[in-house]
């Protein structure tokens, strides 16, 4: 596990995701009144981890190596298409998951006893504020990262 605290890279990325997850747990604790552990090991919400994991890889990769360097290039490729999935197929896995779960509740009727089907997750995806606010924290993340190790 060495290579987590060695590569400034690895580290920032997963401090980015870390801080995203935490930051779910802290929002809902102020806004709800309410301790949401469970949030940290789950997808979708504000801020995304996603987008905070690789914003902070891309930002460490643009300081290290140069914003003209193949490695920025691939971490902002990289990063795009997490981005455009969190904001595109899975959130729309997530819209597709609460219809069938409200049609298998209209038809809850038709089940038998123990046969009925258990509510699909919906909180998969991002909302764009979602995704720029994770962006931005990992953008930070990875500035605070880079000054700290580098």
């Amino acid at each position: 596990m060495d290579f987590l605290t060695y590569n400034p890279l690895i580290f920032s990325a997963l401090m980015g995701m870390m801080a995203a997850q935490l930051a779910k747990v802290v929002l809902i604790l102020v806004m709800e009144k309410r301790l949401a552990m469970d949030r940290l090991t789950e997808t979708g919400g504000m801020p995304s981890s996603h987008s905070a994991a690789v914003a902070a890889l891309a930002t460490s990769c643009g300081i290290q190596y140069g914003l003209q360097s193949p490695y920025f290039a691939i971490s902002i490729v990289f990063g795009s298409i997490v981005i455009y999935d969190a904001t595109g197929v899975r959130r729309a896995a997530g819209r597709h998951a609460e219809i069938l779960n409200s049609l298998i509740q209209e038809m809850s009727h038709l089940f038998e006893e123990g046969d009925k089907p258990k509510a699909l997750k919906t909180l998969l995806g991002h909302t764009y504020p979602q995704v720029v606010m994770g962006t931005l924290l990992g953008v930070l993340i990875g500035f605070a990262c880079m000054a700290k190790l580098g």
